[in-house]
């Protein structure tokens, strides 16, 4: 990734210590601040007016699947994807100091990480209490100063609001990561780093035809294809494919302009430099 001199603002959904500001830190080089949002809208609105830099969405989990709510709002910004950070989801237990596992009745996180932990509530018999975002529930305990209450966040997150952390990898399954891209105002060109290219398009309802979409992209490498409803318009969907290569690779870019010749709608959301490791 090319980026102008930093140092740079980074958005970021949810409370410091949270799985997205990490991803926002290593989002681009010389992240020099980060600024977390309480939703998805409000980072690409911060980006969009020049409040931050750049803002990272999360897009996948390797458990969950896909978070709609951020794919569907690639969609509607006007803002480049021009990269992408994986994260290792690796959840901690955490509690005010002095408290032991015997003394804790209930245990609070975003749901999805609750849902990833539940061998550990079940082994315990722990009321779950969802919160807004894991850094969020680590917070809202060292605040309230809760004695008989755990949450379930990052390490950075305990390492942030001063609680101890009781345990460490928590999740049920340790193959945990979730894919952020990163949002810029601006497109960014790049060397020959090894690149993904992101598309989203929809085909008129004839039979036959989302196949012969689908054969415009012959010969390439798919990482990822996915059906959504359409928000528009009832028992319509729209096609969400990233591409192994660059946009302007020639066999790429032959078969985006067949894409969008079949395609009723299709835009291009990015192509950019695919994550080479893992963060967190």
């Amino acid at each position: 990734m090319t980026t102008q001199a930093g140092p740079y603002i980074v958005a970021f959904q949810g409370n410091p210590g949270s799985y997205g500001e990490i991803a926002a830190l290593n989002a681009v080089p010389n992240t020099g601040e980060t600024k977390g949002y309480p939703t998805f809208h409000e980072v690409a609105r911060a980006v969009e007016q020049g409040e931050a830099d750049y803002g990272v969405l999360p897009v996948e989990n390797s458990l969950m699947g896909a978070i709609h709510q951020a794919i569907d709002l690639l969609t509607d910004t006007e803002l480049h994807v021009i990269g992408e950070v994986v994260v290792r989801v690796s959840h901690c237990l955490m509690a005010l100091h002095g408290v032991e596992i015997g003394d804790i009745r209930k245990v609070a996180s975003q749901q999805p990480a609750l849902d990833q932990c539940t061998a550990l509530i079940r082994k315990y018999g722990w009321q779950p209490i969802a919160a807004h975002d894991t850094a969020g529930s680590a917070k809202d305990l060292a605040e309230r100063g809760a004695r008989d209450e755990a949450a379930i966040a990052s390490s950075r997150a305990a390492e942030l609001y001063g609680l101890n952390i009781l345990e460490r990898e928590v999740e049920d399954e340790k193959f945990n990561f979730t894919r952020f891209m990163v949002l810029s105002r601006h497109e960014v060109s790049d060397s020959d780093a090894p690149h993904k290219t992101s598309l989203v398009f929809a085909v008129r309802h004839t039979p036959g035809f989302l196949v012969e979409t689908l054969n415009e992209l012959r010969g390439l490498n798919l990482s990822r294809i996915e059906s959504r409803p359409r928000r528009d318009r009832a028992w319509s969907y729209l096609m969400y494919v990233d591409i192994e290569g660059k946009a302007s690779d020639p066999q790429v870019a032959l078969a985006l302009a067949g894409v969008l010749r079949k395609a009723s709608y299709a835009k291009v959301i990015g192509s950019y430099p695919s994550a080479q490791t893992t963060v967190g």
